[in-house]
């Protein structure tokens, strides 16, 4: 017998690639491909936005601006004099200096300790320590500070005759207010304040004649 060949059934035309899927599967790659470049490009666009938004924000609202220290008024709260017109030996010359810290800050300013030093023609003769505090955004928080002068110090001064027989004392001082500025936790700024000051001490009237300060800020 004649072994017969065993043909194998051809495939159904169905189940063949066609030109058509080929396409369509292209067409599928091109469109997804698109849409992944456009959600990348909406996602880069937010993100530069919101970079945007922040830089102006940190120059323009979030820009650090300079706390301001000022001397108010200085007022002579205790001055002994014997004769009407001399220091007794001993005694003190306290003086109330009304300061205030301006924070034009939209974030709190949060200080130390305030420092005051008096001078008499460069040599300390009085000093004092204000509390530390906190200036809220964009308020004035004000403080008043005593000194006192030690008249022995005075007294030791080569000028203190000549200013004596003038009826005024020159008096200079120097204040102090370290402190930071904390702004949503991005943004921390350490910030000293500092201001010197010159004043006139009228001997007869215990009065303030003149006072004129300058101001200075580190950060």
């Amino acid at each position: 017998m004649v072994e017969r060949d065993q043909v194998k059934p051809l495939a159904p035309a169905s189940n063949l690639p066609t030109s058509d899927d080929g396409e369509a599967a292209l067409h599928l790659k091109k469109v997804r491909r698109k849409k992944c470049i456009k959600c990348c490009g909406c996602i880069a666009t937010v993100m530069i936005f919101q970079a945007v938004v922040i830089i102006i924000l940190i120059f323009t609202v979030f820009r650090v601006k300079d706390p301001v220290i000022k001397m108010n008024g200085v007022i002579v709260t205790k001055l002994e004099l014997g004769n009407g017109t001399t220091f007794k030996p001993g005694s003190n010359i306290s003086l109330l200096a009304d300061v205030s810290v301006k924070n034009p800050n939209v974030a709190s300013f949060k200080y130390r300790n305030t420092t005051t030093t008096l001078y008499y023609y460069g040599t300390v003769v009085g000093d004092a320590r204000g509390p530390a505090g906190r200036a809220k955004a964009q308020r004035t928080m004000r403080m008043n500070i005593t000194v006192d002068i030690i008249t022995d110090r005075l007294l030791a001064s080569p000028n203190f005759v000549a200013d004596l027989s003038s009826g005024t004392l020159t008096l200079s001082s120097y204040s102090g207010v370290g402190g930071r500025i904390n702004m949503l936790n991005i943004i921390k700024k350490h910030v000293t304040v500092k201001m010197n000051c010159s004043m006139e001490v009228n001997i007869s009237t215990q009065e303030i004649q003149e006072h004129k300060c300058k101001r200075k800020v580190d950060l």
